[in-house]
């Protein structure tokens, strides 16, 4: 599809990537075709296309795979299990960050897997109170310990939100407005070998902006943001690709409180029907289709091996569920704004309802509920 080759990064094919490539991964399975009835298409291999891309080739030149575990909000003693599996299915990505505090688990699940380091892709993510330049690092080392790993593949500035060093929610003004400082120090440590890749989260465009205004010698690799059918953001994922800024997609489903709607919005369901697919795994294939990684999450086995085996959807059917999930007001789970008092929307530059925001309080105090299902 040629609107997702758009810049900087390009699209890896499947049957392009070599073995060296895929890093250990796995191609991304189609599912199987449906015999159709009444007015459903079949779409079968030939008409259904080819395979959605495994992998997205940052500015670097690593590859990242487009799937990934997410382990925010996995109970624990859960966690190393839901890891092992996702292993065991193909999943060469996880996706982790110190504020989860599961780091120690994901670690000893990836030792104990016998998969060799350089074929696993992490991720893990500065927390807001580690913003000051001088707590950068050692907030690093801090999640390299516990992962029992000495690099990682991608460290991102989890919110644009600065905290006072020593207090919980007082915020850092002056390094939340421009948070370059911040972003200086990651580079050095790109530059001393204990991170690959740099990037952020949550970030809207003017922040984006804001930050690579500044004379960068890395620009931001990725954006973390929560994408689903009910806040799909289409103004920020054409800004990322006309900028050359890979978008990964958390609560891809519309976390646990919508998946259920989710899973129930009437093109989903006709693309599971269609193509003989779960509507996870529709919605999944969805958010690879529209040129972003998927960060699906799960502790159940079997869940975590479905989210895996994902395939390119139609055009007519890709079309229609966009169509669709731009056609209703945005419906935004996770926003800390009010929390952090901060008196404006982080997120005010593209809108979305504000709901409860349960999610939020759950990830970063390391103390929620898993979700099932999710």
């Amino acid at each position: 599809m040629a609107a997702l080759v758009q810049g900087s990064y390009l699209l890896t094919k499947s049957f392009a990537i070599s073995k060296l490539a895929l890093r250990g991964g796995a191609r991304l399975r189609l599912g199987t075709p449906c015999r159709g009835s009444g007015k459903l298409r079949n779409y079968t291999a030939a008409a259904g296309a080819s395979e959605l891309p495994t992998h997205f080739t940052l500015p670097s030149g690593d590859k990242i795979p487009s799937v990934a575990l997410g382990v925010w909000q996995a109970p624990p003693n859960q966690v190393g299990d839901a890891v092992t599996a996702a292993l065991k299915a193909g999943y060469r990505h996880i996706d982790g960050a110190w504020a989860y505090r599961n780091e120690d688990e994901v670690g000893k699940a990836l030792k104990a897997s016998g998969v060799p380091r350089d074929q696993v892709w992490l991720t893990s993510k500065l927390w807001n109170s580690f913003h000051a330049p001088e707590d950068v690092e050692p907030a690093l080392d801090e999640s390299l310990k516990a992962l029992g790993v000495d690099y990682l593949d991608l460290y991102l500035i989890h919110w644009p939100i600065a905290l006072k060093k020593g207090t919980n929610n007082e915020v850092d003004e002056a390094l939340t407005a421009n948070p370059y400082p911040t972003w200086q120090k990651l580079e050095e440590l790109v530059d001393k070998g204990k991170v690959r890749n740099i990037g952020v989260s949550n970030f809207n465009i003017p922040r984006l902006r804001n930050l690579t205004a500044n004379p960068l010698k890395y620009k931001p690799a990725i954006n973390q943001v929560e994408l689903s059918y009910w806040n799909p953001q289409p103004d920020l994922v054409k800004w990322a690709k006309e900028n050359g800024l890979l978008l990964e997609a958390y609560s891809p489903l519309g976390s646990s409180d919508l998946v259920r709607e989710t899973f129930n919005v009437p093109e989903v369901k006709e693309i599971s029907r269609a193509l003989s697919i779960t509507p996870a795994q529709a919605i999944i294939s969805w958010h690879v289709q529209r040129g972003t990684v998927v960060l699906p999450k799960s502790v159940t086995p079997s869940r975590v091996e479905e989210n895996f085996h994902v395939r390119k959807l139609p055009d007519e059917l890709f079309n229609k569920l966009e169509k669709a999930a731009q056609a209703h007001e945005p419906r935004r789970v996770v926003n800390p704004s009010k929390r952090y008092n901060l008196g404006y929307d982080i997120f005010d530059d593209d809108g979305g309802v504000i709901v409860p925001d349960e999610d939020d309080a759950g990830e970063r105090s390391g103390t929620g509920s898993w979700r099932t299902g999710v």
